[in-house]
């Protein structure tokens, strides 16, 4: 029935259909699992998800609309639950013959639906309002693109000339705003007409630069300022409750850009308009976030879903399902690749070997479990003494970006601090959770460009940003406004704070920058540190710290045992010198120097070493003691 890819992938609302029909004969079939678990099997052949066209790389007007599409993804809002035919008899006007339809996968039903009909079953789905994962590298981007075997082509709608525009020629003419199709409504249901979603979709899939622009049906919520790529209401039929906000996904679902969807939403709008207020459910605010035009934002009807731990492409699609087993084969290399890393952080830090040291533990950190409020494994860095030129923290920003998924470097500068919106916000109005800064994905590299803070006052928006910056450096949670009162969201991100002198904002380590070299011009030294590290090496350095993040680790009996004397000699040494805290940060870096090293567990060694880069990076962050007065 259904043997050909062409079949499953281009035709997979055909598919569904096909069960539901042979589902009649024998209603306790369980055709909906049967369905799932097809798509599931299917995906689960060699190669088979790389046929997949992917949202991410592929313009929406090249998809084909009911086709199975995949979308790597930020789940950024809830909507509430809605009610949906998923099943209804049709009857034929000419004929009188009646028909049972499956209402599930789709937006619109068929005309000619029997309201008054005994067999409609409606059911309830919930939607999810999803974004590309934010601050996703242009590195992953195309990592994930180039493997893809997926064939898609331009709907035979299109005029010739649109078939043979480029991607740029589709960026610079997409400028102009179109006008809407007068004969684009609900009987036409050709998803992919120019006017439809292909000339305008470019326009408007950035987000806007300043996020004090007002809410609009153009705003596509994007959690980063300048951020491109769609938006998707993602339609989820069971389960729902297994997922959360900011859960980064790989859905793989049946695609739907009707554009009756948006001529009902004028209509909807346009009757709405002549009611009483209290006649009305939904404000005119909400229709439009709602309920967007599909050429805008796509629906996507959820058959499948896998969580991503990580989104690096480098590692092959078993390590989603079995890390351990990509791991363990991969250990072996950890330590030569972690000797070159360093050597090549050590460059980038201008030839100072110890801070290159905290910055590679800072890079592979990650919050594995949280005891009480303490969020436990979070070793957000403070390198201070960071040279003056803005430059040098570009730059070393730009390296950083070429290793790690997913980052965002925010210049603290007085204007950003007072301007932009950092806590995402209730809107109620339009019911809708508005986006800010620090609705980011688990382990996103948040670098927070001090170097740029120039005397003046913070008003009141500057002042709750910093304390928002603070809550998350210290608990890795972020307290989004619900106006009546604040939620909170747990997060897992990697701050790192580059500034010139101590950071005014909290840390768990600070290390001051000792330059062991003068170079005359610096963006021409750091160019060429960069210039040295070929693609392969590159990859290489990408590959170890996300494995170094998702290795399990443990501690033995006998290890934790000398630890606990360990410490007890210290203290007995001097008491003032080795705090809990101190203790504390030393278990985290001798965690982190052993999983640098491909160490599954804890060893003497590691203990020792972890000793001496700590008493190393004490004593030189109490040197400028007299200068501003804060301990290490």
């Amino acid at each position: 029935m259904m043997a050909s890819t062409h079949d499953w992938i281009n035709n997979a609302l055909c598919v569904v259909e096909e069960m539901f029909a042979a589902s009649q004969s024998n209603p306790s079939s369980g055709w909906e699992v049967q369905a799932v678990e097809f798509f599931k099997e299917k995906l689960k052949e060699k190669d088979a998800h790389t046929l997949v066209p992917s949202l991410n790389d592929v313009p929406l007007h090249y998809l084909k609309p009911n086709s199975l599409v995949k979308f790597r993804c930020l789940i950024q809002d809830m909507f509430d639950p809605e009610f949906y035919m998923r099943a209804y008899e049709t009857v034929d006007p000419s004929t009188n013959a009646r028909g049972l339809r499956c209402g599930k996968y789709k937006d619109v039903t068929e005309c000619g639906v029997d309201f008054n009909s005994k067999d409609i079953v409606t059911s309830e789905r919930q939607t999810f309002y999803c974004v590309p994962i934010p601050g996703e590298n242009p590195w992953v981007k195309e990592g994930y693109a180039c493997p893809s075997q997926a064939r898609v082509v331009p709907s035979t709608s299109y005029v010739p000339s649109r078939q043979k525009r480029s991607y740029e020629e589709d960026d610079d003419m997409d400028t102009q705003p179109q006008k809407r199709d007068p004969h684009n409504g609900p009987q036409s249901h050709n998803p992919t007409e120019p006017h439809g979603n292909g000339d305008c979709k470019r326009q408007e899939t950035e987000a806007p630069s300043s996020q004090t622009t007002p809410a609009s049906h153009l705003d596509l919520n994007f959690p980063l300022p300048g951020e491109k790529g769609p938006s998707c209401l993602v339609k989820v039929y069971e389960g729902w409750d297994s997922f959360k906000v900011n859960d980064t996904l790989e859905v793989y679902g049946i695609l739907s850009v009707s554009p009756a969807l948006s001529a009902l939403a004028d209509e909807k709008d346009a009757k709405t308009s002549l009611l009483e207020p209290a006649e009305c459910m939904e404000t005119a605010e909400e229709q439009r976030v709602h309920c967007p035009p599909a050429s805008l934002v796509p629906r996507l009807h959820m058959l499948y879903a896998k969580p991503l731990p990580h989104n690096n492409p480098l590692l092959p699609p078993a390590a989603l399902e079995d890390n351990r087993a990509f791991v363990s084969s991969t250990l072996s290399d950890m330590a030569s690749v972690r000797t070159e890393l360093l050597n090549y952080l050590t460059h980038l830090l201008l030839g100072d070997t110890l801070a290159a040291e905290y910055l590679l533990l800072h890079l592979i950190s990650t919050v594995y479990a949280r005891r009480d409020v303490l969020p436990l494994g979070k070793f957000s860095l403070n390198l201070s003494g960071c040279p003056t030129p803005n430059s040098y923290t570009e730059q070393l920003y730009q390296a950083l970006q070429n290793l790690v998924p997913c980052s965002y470097r925010l210049c603290m500068t007085l204007q950003n601090m007072n301007r932009l919106r950092m806590v995402p916000k209730k809107d109620y109005t339009a019911n809708r959770l508005v986006s800010g800064i620090l609705q980011l994905a688990r382990n996103t590299s948040l670098f927070l460009d001090e170097t740029q803070l120039e005397q003046g006052q913070l008003d009141t928006t500057g002042v709750q940003n910093i304390t928002a910056l603070g809550n998350l450096i210290s608990w890795q949670k972020v307290d989004y406004d619900f106006n009546y009162h604040q939620m909170e969201f747990p997060c897992n991100i990697n701050v790192l704070i580059a500034s010139e002198a101590r950071s005014l904002l909290p840390s768990d380590c600070q290390v001051h920058l000792k330059p062991q070299v003068s170079p005359g011009n610096l963006e021409e030294y750091l160019a060429t540190a960069t210039q040295m590290v070929t693609p392969s090496r590159l990859n290489n350095f990408r590959l170890y710290l996300t494995v170094a993040r998702t290795t399990d680790y443990s501690i033995s009996d006998e290890v934790t045992q000398a630890v606990e004397e360990d410490f007890v000699d210290m203290r007995k040494d001097d008491p003032q010198s080795v705090s809990a805290e101190d203790l504390h940060r030393l278990l985290v870096v001798a965690r982190l120097l052993s999983l640098s090293l491909g160490q599954s567990s804890l060893s003497r060694d590691a203990w020792t070493r972890a000793k001496q880069v700590e008493m190393q990076r004490r004593s030189r962050t109490e040197q400028p003691k007299c200068v501003n007065g804060n301990e290490p």
